[in-house]
């Protein structure tokens, strides 16, 4: 049926992005819906059919399910579907059904389109996509937001120096902020006022901070960027700068962060690893992790370079540990290889991170050689440990006898895997075939064993069907009713685990693909590109899946660069409730998308669209 634009026009003025639109745009696009009345249970598309455009819900409700007949969500009042079919070719990527009495505004493809391309707050709000635009984390384009990494420290203006001087002393800082008792700054310390204008006056240890403190001190807020900081501190003169957001104080950026900011990169990270005398320097460089993390992300760099860059800090931490255990055993009796599985193996590494590793050895080793190998996987494995990486919960490291063996042994693991997928062998399958060497001498030992397990593990049904199955344990964190299924209780509660049921439903899912296609890749989005083009997955599969996990793995990031920029230890728990509403609704779109690639795994579909 026809619509009046006056009732559609105030009611897009209360739905995101429409109310970004200047008023005459807005009435214009307004003009371009048309009603359309459905009754409960009727059919409004189906799966793979053309689409009449995009559905904004004015009332009633909406059941959306996947090509499989999964449900996937209950829509109500204000929610926008099909979208995404429409973006992608114009044909309909799951099926929708109206659960009740529901009137839908109807807008075409071409206006649609057009406000794609003509009004940036819309596109950004439709386009999952990240940009594809270089990125670099120079001080002069970043946030003070993201250069701050302390806590604030102030104290009151009725403090004495002497306190002063000793809160600076056990906080290891060069300055305070000082705090009235009605929040309001009134001044800061620093130690050169504590030189000139008290041991170099002679005043005593009480003296109040008030009376030698800077008052009125000059500050930015946490929306400036590193270029107001530098211009700032050069015009004035200045090292110490208090950040206040909404007359609060939340911080202060100094010269000697700044230093510390240009001296964090991956680059300087790994020739500190390079040089350590033992294990304690390297423990000292590993705990620069979490600044370089916040950096990066602060940086904008997409999340496999983040992640990327922070695997080949564990890398080097990993060669530096196996050269001083060869130092300190002597040369090895014959060759090995290192491996790395799990996280680092993918070179998927965050702020936070275990240790999965193995030994693969040459089949001429004898008994007699394994205390050495022993002793070294002891040696590694406790300084991988001492630095940050802790010990694995499950024991899949190489100090684990059972993970210390021949090429030998490591193949008949494999075909007793294959051939026998019980749930164990499928839990250690999915750990094993994300193996990476990292050091050994033994650079020949893996590649053959990869190529042949690869081959006899796809020409296996039964065991790639049951590689699927152990796939689908971990699912999104999707509520049925637009919302996300969070942690019901515990230290956790109402969050939702960004790792188990964001990143690993997506590494599992590319870890199949690569199974079934043979393919060599480990790092999850390499493995997705891999597969589109191995026809393993179609070109909009393959766009839809990799394009959500962008968003879901780069969310994840931002999260524990957001933890570590309040003093927190960085974890994989994010809160829907810290999120606007646009990242929630882009974040639940992803995890849809994943689902649903999850349902057509799971129902034998070919090359998955």
């Amino acid at each position: 049926m026809s619509a009046d634009p006056t009732p559609i026009l105030a009611f897009l003025e209360t739905v995101h992005p429409y109310d970004t639109l200047p008023r005459n745009e807005l009435e214009a696009v307004a003009s371009s819906f048309r009603r359309r009345e459905v009754k409960a249970g009727a059919c409004i598309y189906t799966y793979g059919r053309p689409l009449e455009g995009i559905y904004l819900i004015e009332r009633g409700a909406v059941e959306i399910t996947d090509s499989n007949g999964a449900l996937v969500s209950i829509l109500g009042p204000r929610n926008t579907f099909g979208e995404r079919g429409l973006m992608r070719d114009g044909l309909a990527a799951t099926r929708a059904t109206a659960s009740a009495e529901t009137v839908l505004l109807v807008l075409p493809p071409e206006p649609f389109r057009a406000l794609l391309h003509d009004v940036p707050s819309f596109a950004r709000f439709f386009n999952r996509a990240r940009s594809s635009e270089p990125r670099s984390p120079s001080i002069t384009t970043m946030k003070i937001a993201d250069l701050m990494t302390r806590k604030p420290i102030s104290c009151a203006p009725d403090a004495t120096v002497a306190e002063a001087a000793r809160l600076m002393r056990d906080q290891q800082i060069s300055s305070l902020v000082v705090i009235g008792a009605d929040g309001a700054l009134r001044g800061i310390l620093t130690q050169r006022d504590l030189t000139n204008k008290v041991l170099a006056e002679g005043r005593l240890p009480e003296t109040q901070v008030q009376a030698v403190m800077t008052a009125d001190p000059v500050t930015l807020g946490p929306d400036a960027l590193g270029s107001d900081l530098l211009n700032v501190m050069l015009e004035k003169r200045i090292g110490h700068l208090p950040i206040m957001d909404q007359g609060r104080f939340v911080g202060m950026v100094t010269q000697t962060d700044l230093t510390r900011f240009q001296a964090v990169s991956s680059a300087v990270l790994i020739r500190d690893v390079a040089g350590a005398v033992d294990v304690a320097d390297m423990a000292a460089v590993t705990a620069r992790i979490p600044q370089l993390l916040m950096q990066l992300v602060g940086g904008h760099h997409t999340h496999e370079v983040v992640t990327r860059l922070i695997t080949d800090i564990a890398d080097a931490v990993t060669r530096r540990l196996l050269a001083m255990a060869e130092a300190e055993l002597g040369a090895p009796p014959v060759p090995y290889l290192w491996m790395a599985c799990g996280s680092q193996g993918r070179r998927e590494q965050t702020g936070v991170s275990d240790q999965d590793n193995c030994l693969i050895l040459d089949d001429a080793v004898g008994a007699q050689d394994m205390t050495y190998f022993h002793a070294l996987a002891r040696i590694v494995s406790d300084g991988l440990n001492a630095c940050g990486y802790v010990y694995c919960p499950g024991n899949m490291m190489a100090t684990n006898p059972r993970w210390c063996q021949p090429v030998r042994v490591w193949r008949s693991y494999f075909e007793g895997w294959i051939a026998t997928p019980n749930p164990e062998a499928q839990m250690l399958a999915s750990v094993m075939f994300d193996l990476r060497a990292i050091g050994g001498g033994g650079a020949g030992l893996f590649a053959g064993l990869q190529e042949v397990t690869l081959e006899q593990a796809s020409k296996n049904s039964i065991f790639v069907a049951h590689m699927i199955a152990n796939s689908l344990k971990h699912t999104p964190p999707l509520g049925l009713l637009r919302g996300f299924a969070t942690i019901r209780s515990g230290e956790h509660r109402n969050h939702i685990d960004m790792k188990h049921n964001g990143v690993v439903p997506v590494a599992d899912l590319a870890r199949v693909y690569a199974l079934r296609g043979r393919l060599p890749e480990v790092n999850t989005r390499a493995r997705l590109i891999a597969a589109e083009a191995a026809g393993q997955l179609s070109h909009s599969g393959a766009r839809d899946l990799i394009e959500a996990y962008d968003l879901i793995a780069a969310r994840r990031l931002e999260n524990q660069a957001h933890l570590i920029r309040s003093g927190r230890a960085p974890d994989n728990y994010l809160a829907p409730s810290d999120l606007s509403d646009f990242e929630r609704s882009h974040l639940r779109d992803a995890f849809v998308v994943v689902r649903t690639m999850q349902s057509a795994l799971g129902h034998g579909k070919g090359p998955i669209s």
